[in-house]
């Protein structure tokens, strides 16, 4: 069995799936990874109702997330997790990829 390029933590999944499910329409969460942010690339999460045909398409339990091949070469191995403590509620990536990350964990260099 080969081993998902990209996975989601459980918590990520229940958020994820609260999300899409309170949409009117179907969608799915997107991640991308762009350049930008104070380390170099930054992730960005939106939630998008287009599939593409070169788009992973990772799910569980209810959660959708699609990332497109240039995205997956930056996020390879990575596991996308849910935080909810005193500072707030986020997405967190987990990248094995990244060498050095930023103070609020939104961007990352490789």
């Amino acid at each position: 069995m080969t081993a998902m390029p990209v996975t989601i933590s459980d918590r990520a999944a229940r958020r994820i799936a609260q999300i899409l499910k309170a949409e009117a329409r179907p969608c799915a969460l997107r991640l991308a990874v762009t350049g930008g942010g104070c380390s170099g690339f930054q992730y960005n999460f939106a939630l998008d109702d287009a599939q593409l045909g070169e788009d992973l398409v990772v799910e569980k339990d209810g959660a959708k997330v699609l990332i497109d091949p240039v995205s997956l070469d930056f996020l390879a191995g990575s596991e996308i997790d849910f935080t909810d403590d005193l500072i707030g509620q986020a997405f967190k990536v987990n990248n094995p990829n990244a060498t050095a990350s930023c103070g609020c964990g939104t961007s990352f260099t490789v």
